[in-house]
């Protein structure tokens, strides 16, 4: 696959970047992909190996080593590489439901896997991915879908991000009739206003949702499944009913002080960013928000790098980023080999922004806030914040943080964004369809299934899973599909 050699004769060549001054100005994305000439070299990097980790989506030590979509990676990067780039797309496209939202946001399982990545640099299978997609589309490959025949039978997802798109899509072509319902004004779910726009444009999420809709697949919005509509009223209407509302209760930080004004879960907040852009089709920029504030963002994760590339480009005087956990290790640790996750660190784009702004790493590490502080108008003016260290908990066996005796701080900070992760699906979803959830609030499904403990209702994506990935999420969209279809048909072709 590629060529035999290629690792040794061409260098790993990313995507060109503005620079984090130049792009702060605006929300639009700022990579710029390489010519399809140049990509073609990268396809040749593919180095043959025997053993494919890349496309093998195993769990390694707790964590997911390669694409758990199983792409076939390396034949798709030996089409790169030979310039086939139609037949790439549509070996990309056997195991793949939307190549164009995992080349922008996925974490590249896959290059963590490859084995380039063993002593070098990895494949740039990521922005090959994206290279494929967009010269589909460019070309006219992508198109839609539409069954031949309808089977008569109906089914409800209620959601819209990564897990029900990938669901509908799925049933739709198979000749189901499908309704997506999603409570917020606009389809996409977590890829509309869970992610900033300058990572993942919302005319790409637009794009997809039109094909669609030419496909089949039947959007209505500003509907909120067990507040507009009851779970009972769906099940009387469909044939089948499929919960994909993500793991959407935000963790929250429940110290003295937590009813202070401007005090924001993250994605409540990057939402709102999204909505105003996308109301004033990008005419007007909410600086409002956080125009000359102290930003203190609580999170060390993906969503809290979003926050921090957010405020700044909102015209914040100051960011700080709070994380728990240690400082990861600039390379991996003994006990961290290839091909696991690499548990190294990462600046991410947010951070890089931040260094170019203020001058210093956002990232404050092994430290957590233990009280809110408002003035006398209830707003948020400062925090105070403890130090961590780990210890071993006696009765549990594990290794747990505790305060840090002589490290309090107070920090000033009039705005501060929570992006602690989620704790799993909202109760009132669960209560209205009555299903069973875990001690992690997840809905509970049959053992590797999908099916819920109620009858013609299932479940898939982080609502089933929790937290998670877009590209965990397209899966167990595209295996709940096949799930719901045996179940409607008494076997499934998806």
């Amino acid at each position: 696959m590629g060529k035999p050699t290629g690792f040794l004769e061409y260098k790993r060549e990313n995507a060109k970047v503005l620079a984090p001054k130049v792009r702060i100005a605006d929300f639009h994305e700022f990579r710029f992909p390489l010519s399809l000439e140049k990509q073609r070299l990268q396809g040749a990097r593919c180095m043959a190996c025997g053993v494919p980790f890349c496309q093998s989506g195993a769990m390694i030590a707790g964590m997911t080593s390669g694409c758990p979509l199983h792409n076939l990676v390396p034949e798709i990067n030996d089409l790169v590489y030979t310039g086939n780039w139609k037949q790439a797309y549509l070996r990309l496209t056997k195991t793949h439901s939307f190549p164009e939202f995992t080349s922008r946001v996925c974490p590249a399982l896959c290059e963590a896997a490859c084995t380039c990545n063993l002593d070098g640099e990895p494949v740039a299978t990521k922005e090959n991915e994206r290279a494929i997609i967009e010269t589909a589309f460019a070309e006219g490959w992508v198109k839609p879908q539409k069954p031949k025949v309808r089977t008569g039978k109906t089914v409800a997802i209620v959601g819209s991000g990564p897990a029900g798109l990938a669901a509908a899509q799925e049933l739709n072509r198979r000749g189901h009739t499908v309704v997506v319902y999603e409570r917020s004004d606009r389809p996409g779910g977590l890829l509309r206003y869970g992610i900033p726009n300058m990572k993942l444009e919302k005319s790409v999420v637009d794009r997809r949702i039109r094909l669609m809709e030419e496909e089949g697949v039947i959007f209505k919005v500003k509907t909120d499944v067990g507040k507009d509509v009851k779970a009972e009223e769906l099940l009387k209407t469909y044939d089948r009913v499929l919960l994909t509302c993500g793991a959407s209760s935000p963790r929250d930080i429940r110290v003295p002080g937590r009813d202070a004004k401007g005090i924001w879960f993250a994605v409540d907040f990057l939402g709102t960013v999204t909505r105003a852009l996308l109301d004033s089709d990008f005419t007007k920029i909410p600086y409002e928000m956080a125009r000359d504030r102290h930003v203190l963002v609580i999170g060390g994760g993906d969503t809290g790098n979003d926050c921090v590339g957010t405020v700044i480009r909102l015209g914040a005087k100051s960011v700080t980023q709070l994380e728990m956990m240690p400082k990861p290790p600039a390379e991996r640790a003994a006990d961290n080999p290839w091909p696991q996750w690499p548990r190294v660190l990462k600046t991410d784009y947010g951070q890089e922004e931040a260094i170019a702004v203020f001058g210093k790493d956002p990232r404050v590490y092994q430290t957590t806030v233990t009280e809110f502080i408002a003035d006398k108008k209830g707003n948020i003016c400062k925090a105070k914040t403890v130090g961590l260290q780990s210890k071993r908990d006696e009765k549990t066996g594990r290794m747990i943080m505790i305060p840090a005796e002589g490290t309090e701080k107070v920090i000033t900070a009039d705005l501060v964004l929570i992006a602690a992760g989620f704790l799993g699906s909202q109760k009132y979803v669960t209560d209205a369809f009555q299903v069973a959830v875990n001690e992690r609030i997840n809905v509970e499904t049959a053992p590797d299934g999908y099916a819920t403990t109620v009858p013609r209702v299932f479940a898939a994506g982080d609502m089933r899973r929790g937290q998670s990935l877009v590209v965990w999420a397209i899966r167990e969209g595209r295996e709940a599909a096949r799930a719901v279809d045996e179940s409607l048909m008494g076997y499934t072709n998806l």
